[in-house]
C-alpha cells in the first residue's frame, strides 16, 4: 500500500502535469517507480537574463515530506549569487526556515523561478557572482546571459542583439534595486543615530559599529535621527571608551 508521501507527491505530479500555463514540469528522474528522486524543471523568467531558457532542477523528497522540504539544487548551470555555479547548490528560505507543510513541489520549483528574477547579492551562495553583480553589474548581465545561451538553450537572441531595450531596462531596474538595498543596509549601521553625529568619530578613524555601540553604552539620546551637539563629558566618554580607556 502507497504511503502517505507517496500519495501527496503522486498528486502533486498530477496537478503539476494538468498545468498548462506555468511551464513547470516535474518527472522520476531514475525510476517510473521511484517517487523519491524527481527531475524539475521551468523556463527562465521573461525580461532576465535567464529569459529564453530551460532551468532543470534535481528533487529529493525525504522521507517525512512534508514536514520537511524536498532537497533540490540545479542541473543547470547558472550565473546567479544565489546558486552555486559550481555544484548548483541554492541559498533559499523556501527550501530551507521559511518551509512548510502547505507547500508543493510545483510551489518551490516556482520559488526557484522567482529567485532567478530576483538576485539577492546580499546573501549569496556564490561570493564571485554576489561580487560581479555588485560591482559589475553589466558584467553580470552579461555573463548569466550567456550562461543561458550554453547552458539552457536560450536562443542568440537573449544575448544581446534583438532584445536591447528590454535588457537595458532590466538592468537600470537592478542597478537602482542594489544602491537602494546598499543604502538601507548602510543607514541601518547608525542604528537610529544621525549619521553626521556618528561619522564625527569615524572620521578619527572609528568603525561605525564600534562607535553605535558606545553611543548605545551610555544610552545617548537618538534624537529621532537628528544631528545635534554632544555634552562634552559625553564626548569625553565617548572617545575614552573607543580608545580603550577604562
Amino acid at each position: 500500500m502507497a504511503s502517505n508521501r507517496t500519495r501527496r507527491i503522486v498528486k502533486e505530479i498530477a496537478d503539476i502535469h494538468s498545468d498548462t500555463h506555468s511551464g513547470i514540469t516535474v518527472e522520476p528522474a531514475v525510476s517510473e517507480d521511484d517517487f523519491t528522486h524527481l527531475r524539475g524543471s521551468f523556463p527562465g523568467p521573461p525580461g532576465t537574463p535567464y529569459e529564453g531558457g530551460t532551468y532543470y532542477v534535481d528533487v529529493r523528497i525525504p522521507t517525512d515530506y512534508p514536514f520537511r522540504p524536498p532537497a533540490m539544487k540545479f542541473e543547470t548551470k547558472v550565473w546567479h549569487p544565489n546558486v552555486s555555479s559550481q555544484t548548483g547548490a541554492i541559498c533559499l528560505d523556501t527550501l530551507s526556515t521559511a518551509w512548510s507543510p502547505v507547500l508543493t513541489i510545483k510551489s518551490a520549483l516556482l520559488s526557484l523561478q522567482s529567485l532567478l528574477s530576483t538576485p539577492e547579492a546580499k546573501d549569496p551562495q556564490d561570493a564571485e557572482v554576489a561580487s560581479m553583480l555588485l560591482h559589475k553589474p553589466k558584467e553580470f548581465h552579461r555573463v548569466a546571459q550567456e550562461w543561458a545561451v550554453i547552458h539552457a538553450g536560450a536562443p542568440k537572441k537573449y544575448a544581446g542583439e534583438g532584445s536591447g531595450g528590454a535588457t537595458d531596462e532590466t538592468l537600470r531596474q537592478q542597478e537602482l534595486k542594489l544602491r537602494e538595498d546598499q543604502e538601507k543596509e548602510d543607514l541601518s549601521k547608525y542604528d537610529g543615530y544621525n549619521k553626521d553625529l556618528i561619522d564625527r568619530f569615524c572620521s578619527m578613524g572609528f568603525d561605525v559599529d564600534r562607535v553605535v555601540s558606545a553611543f548605545k553604552f551610555y544610552g545617548i539620546d537618538r534624537m529621532d535621527g537628528e544631528d545635534y551637539e554632544l555634552e562634552e563629558a559625553y564626548m569625553g566618554d565617548v572617545t575614552a571608551r573607543l580608545l580603550g580607556e577604562p
